[in-house]
């Protein structure tokens, strides 16, 4: 048993030169920061338009399943706060392979939705400046954020945290202003709840449009995990984890599901589009004065933030896989400011994926970009559960100490999340997003050849320095 306890020590010194120094309010705001981005404010259009009504029936199922992931990350991530997070967990606790297919499916699910973020910033943009091509915004903003990125962790979570507070007030006003529409409006008129059934009913699309839309809803969701990935650089992770994610989850699951419903009172459900925000078209609708301007400029704060929360996610899973000799040596080095700077290079990678797609296919990159690269997020909330069911037992049995946080109903609650999340990534594969499949199954294969050639290599060059070893001892 001290050697699993000493195994698990060794690996989280995989962040030797990172330093603790996020709050846990800086921890909550960089998780809400990536969470509350393109899925709330132009993913909300889509899901719209696939479920109707019922999609807040999708957005509820959907904060159910990360509740459920929640609590497992929270426990297993008190007893392993590293920059690997579920990553190292996934290695320790179920196999070697699972930690490597966990840590780049995250990596590039991140990578690639960086280029869904710098995607929606090119339409956004298009809000004033119409005949500017997409991708100059794209160069501009992406030049921006990854300067952020490379000075050091607290400039990156000082703007991270001000981002958040943008949209997170501008939501709050949102709410308060749609409210007192509601109730003010005139029973005569078309605002109000009755939108909710009109139409073909709360379920135009029947339950298969609803349980579609959870899919797309998870997306909006996409960032919580981010705490497990910052814990790392946490000052105090059995305090401030458990308390970040539980304020990330229940005000996610307020700020969507009331923003959502108030919206659809307001503007018919048929009129979500995803070239524009369902929010800019609610303030087009009610003829405030310069307030659609305003909110597609708080979108696009939102969209920044997400960008720069998930640039910062995919540069320490990448640094992680450095430390763990799962990728090259150099991308494990630190820049002066103790900041992986070429891991951060590499990660920018969705970015130009995202120039391309928007050049090649400007009225579908968005969707495209997305489905993509939902599957490394799907993958990774997928194996946080089969993590969870090893961990709780080996950890109870190697003696581990009592944690401050566990999850509940273990291990029914866990294999539930479990079921969910595979019954709604095989859902996919009879949608419009069948890309994710076709994407991520070609990938895992991929990654799996690469994890065992990689394997292989290392022990023929081992081989012989062992033969020497053994031959020196039996000269002594």
């Amino acid at each position: 048993m001290k050697t699993n306890q000493s195994h698990l020590h060794t690996n989280e010194n995989q962040d030797k030169g990172l330093k603790r120094k996020l709050k846990t309010s800086q921890l909550t705001m960089i998780s809400m920061g990536c969470a509350i981005g393109t899925g709330l404010f132009l993913g909300s259009g889509l899901a719209i338009q696939t479920a109707g009504p019922s999609v807040l029936a999708s957005y509820a199922l959907g904060a159910f399943v990360v509740l459920l992931l929640m609590g497992c990350l929270a426990e297993m991530t008190v007893a392993h706060p590293t920059a690997g997070s579920f990553g190292t967990i996934s290695e320790k606790y179920v196999h070697p392979l699972a930690g490597f297919l966990v840590r780049y499916s995250y990596w590039i699910a991140n990578v690639l939705a960086v280029g869904v973020e710098v995607s929606a910033i090119a339409l956004y943009m298009k809000y004033w400046f119409p005949t500017v091509p997409g991708i100059v915004w794209i160069v501009i903003f992406a030049g921006v954020l990854i300067y952020i990125n490379a000075t050091s962790v607290n400039t990156f979570a000082t703007f991270e945290y001000w981002f958040s507070m943008i949209k997170i007030s501008a939501i709050v006003g949102f709410i308060l202003l749609g409210s007192y529409i509601l109730f003010g409006a005139e029973p005569s008129s078309a605002i109000g709840a009755k939108n909710l059934v009109n139409d073909g009913g709360f379920l135009p699309f029947g339950f298969w449009g609803m349980w579609v839309a959870v899919f797309i809803s998870l997306f909006s969701f996409l960032g919580t995990e981010m705490i497990a990935v910052t814990s790392g650089e946490a000052k105090d992770p059995d305090v401030a984890v458990p308390k970040a994610l539980k304020a990330t989850v229940f005000r996610l699951t307020t700020f969507y599901v009331l923003t959502i419903g108030i919206m659809l009172m307001i503007v018919p459900w048929q009129q979500a589009q995803v070239d524009k925000s369902p929010f800019v078209k609610v303030m087009e609708i009610l003829n405030i004065p310069a307030a659609s301007g305003i909110m597609n400029f708080i979108i696009l704060t939102a969209a920044l933030s997400a960008m720069n929360s998930q640039l910062y996610a995919s540069t320490r899973m990448l640094f992680s896989l450095s430390k763990t000799n799962n990728a090259p040596a150099f991308l494990g080095k630190l820049s002066k400011k103790s900041v992986p700077v070429w891991a951060l290079g590499i990660s920018t990678g969705g970015i130009f994926l995202a120039a391309a797609v928007n050049a090649f296919i400007p009225g579908s990159s968005y969707a495209f970009m997305m489905g993509i690269s939902m599957f490394g997020a799907m993958f990774t909330w997928f194996m946080i559960f089969i993590s969870h069911l090893f961990f709780r037992k080996k950890w109870e049995k190697s003696g581990g100490r009592v944690l401050p946080v566990r999850m509940m109903g273990f291990p029914y609650l866990t294999i539930l999340g479990a079921i969910l999340l595979l019954s709604l990534m095989i859902t996919t594969w009879f949608t419009d997003f069948k890309i994710m499949l076709q994407f991520g199954i070609p990938w895992l294969v991929f990654l799996t050849i690469a994890y065992f050639i990689a394997k292989r290599k290392k022990v023929d060059v081992d081989a012989p320095r062992n033969i020497v070893k053994d031959e020196f001892k039996e000269m002594q």
